[in-house]
C-alpha cells in the first residue's frame, strides 16, 4: 500500500532546504489549502453530472446529451452560468446575517471535508479525537442554514430553515450514536487507526450484527442532514419555492448548492472510512491470489469506489421514495432511530466485553 506520507515528507525537507521553518510551514498550508478546493470543486462537478444521469435513468430519460460528450461540459457551463450572476440583497433582509449564512455553510463543509482520508499518508487533518471533531464540525453547517432562513426576511425561507434545524438536529444524534457504535468496536476515534484497524477485514463484516444495523442507520441519517429526498422537506419546492435559499442568487446560491452535494460525499466517505475499511482493499481469507491483486489497486481507487458506490446508493434511495412529511421525518428519527440506536449501542457494547465480534 503506497504511503503519501513519503511524498510530503520529501516536499517538507524541500522547503526546509530553501527557506526557514515558518516560511514552509505556511507555503505548505497553502498548498493543501489548494488541492482541498481544487479537490473539492473536481467532486462537486462530477457528482451535479452523476446526479444527473442517475436521475434520467431512474426515469427513463437521457439526461445531459447536448453540451460535450455524453452532456458531460454541461455542468462546466453552469457554473460558468451561475459566475455571471448578479448577487443581490433584498431589501428588508439582515444584509450580515443574509451574506454570512453562506460561507458559514461551505466553512463547515470544508472543514468536514478536511478529516476525510482519503488514502495512507492522505489525511490533512488527523486528530486522535477526529470523529468527534468531524461531528462537532458538521453541527457549523446548520447554524448557516437557520441564519439563511432568519436573515432572508422571508417566510417561506424561515420556515425551511426552521424545518431543516429541526430535521438536522435530531438526525445528528442517529448519526452519531451509529459512529459511536463503532468507536466502541474499534476502541480509538482516529481516522487514521479506524482505516488501519480494518487490514484484515472490513468493519461492516467484523462487528457482526451491530455493525450492519449501525451502517442502515447511518445512511438513513445521513441522508436526513444532507436534506436530500425523501429528507427534503426543507426545500420543498411545491410549498416552499426552494426553502431557506429562496432568496439567494449567483454564487451564494452556488455555496448552497456546492455544500449539499460535498455533504452527500462526505456522508459517503465517512460511511466508507467507519464501515467500508477506507483505503482497504477487499481481501478474502484463504485465496492469497486474489489478495495480492486486490492489493495492487491504488488505496485512493479504493476508497472513491466505495464512496462513489455509497453515493449511488443514496441516489438510489432519493429518486425511489416519495418525499415525506415533516411530522413522518420527525417521527422516524425519534420513535426507531434513536430508539434502535440507544439498543444498538448496548449491543455492540456487550459484543465487545464478551469478545462476541470476529
Amino acid at each position: 500500500m503506497f504511503d503519501f506520507s513519503i511524498i510530503t515528507s520529501r516536499i517538507h525537507g524541500l522547503l526546509l532546504s530553501l527557506m526557514p521553518e515558518g516560511a514552509a510551514v505556511f507555503i505548505e498550508c497553502v498548498l493543501i489549502g489548494l488541492c482541498i478546493v481544487a479537490l473539492y470543486a473536481i467532486l462537486a462537478i462530477v457528482l451535479i453530472y452523476m446526479e444527473r444521469k442517475v436521475c434520467a435513468f431512474f426515469q427513463c430519460r437521457i439526461g445531459p446529451n447536448r453540451v460535450g460528450k455524453w452532456g458531460s461540459i454541461q455542468v462546466l457551463c453552469d457554473v460558468l452560468k451561475m459566475l455571471t450572476k448578479e448577487i443581490f440583497t433584498p431589501k428588508e433582509a439582515d444584509r450580515f446575517l443574509y451574506n454570512l449564512a453562506p460561507f458559514m455553510v461551505i466553512a463547515a463543509s470544508f472543514l468536514t471535508f478536511s478529516c476525510i482520508p482519503f488514502n495512507k499518508g492522505a489525511e490533512v487533518l488527523d486528530f486522535n479525537v477526529g470523529v468527534f471533531f468531524l461531528l462537532a464540525a458538521s453541527g457549523i453547517g446548520v447554524v448557516g442554514i437557520l441564519l439563511a432562513g432568519w436573515g432572508s426576511n422571508n417566510k417561506f425561507s424561515l420556515i425551511g430553515a426552521m424545518r431543516s434545524g429541526a430535521q438536522i438536529i435530531s438526525y445528528e444524534l442517529s448519526a452519531g450514536m451509529s459512529i459511536m457504535t463503532m468507536v466502541v468496536l474499534m476502541g480509538t476515534m482516529q481516522f487514521s487507526q479506524i482505516v488501519e484497524n480494518q487490514a484484515d477485514g472490513w468493519f461492516i463484516f467484523k462487528g457482526h450484527v451491530p455493525a450492519v444495523i449501525a451502517f442502515i442507520t447511518y445512511l438513513i441519517a445521513g441522508n436526513a442532514e444532507c436534506n436530500r429526498g425523501p429528507f427534503d422537506l426543507p426545500e420543498a419546492e411545491s410549498e416552499l419555492t426552494a426553502g431557506y435559499h429562496t432568496e439567494y442568487s449567483g454564487m451564494h446560491f452556488g455555496f448552497f448548492y456546492l455544500a449539499e452535494y460535498l455533504n452527500l460525499f462526505i456522508v459517503a466517505a465517512v460511511a466508507t472510512t467507519v464501515f467500508l475499511g477506507g483505503w482497504m482493499p477487499l481481501h478474502v481469507s484463504g485465496l492469497n491470489g486474489f489478495n495480492s491483486v486486490m492489493d495492487c489497486i491504488p488505496g485512493f481507487i479504493w476508497f472513491f469506489a466505495k464512496a462513489f458506490f455509497v453515493v449511488f446508493l443514496l441516489m438510489w434511495v432519493k429518486w425511489t421514495f416519495p418525499r415525506l412529511r415533516i411530522d413522518q421525518i420527525l417521527s422516524l428519527e425519534w420513535k426507531y432511530l434513536v430508539p434502535i440506536s440507544m439498543v444498538n449501542l448496548l449491543l455492540m457494547a456487550c459484543c465487545v466485553a464478551f469478545g462476541f465480534h470476529f
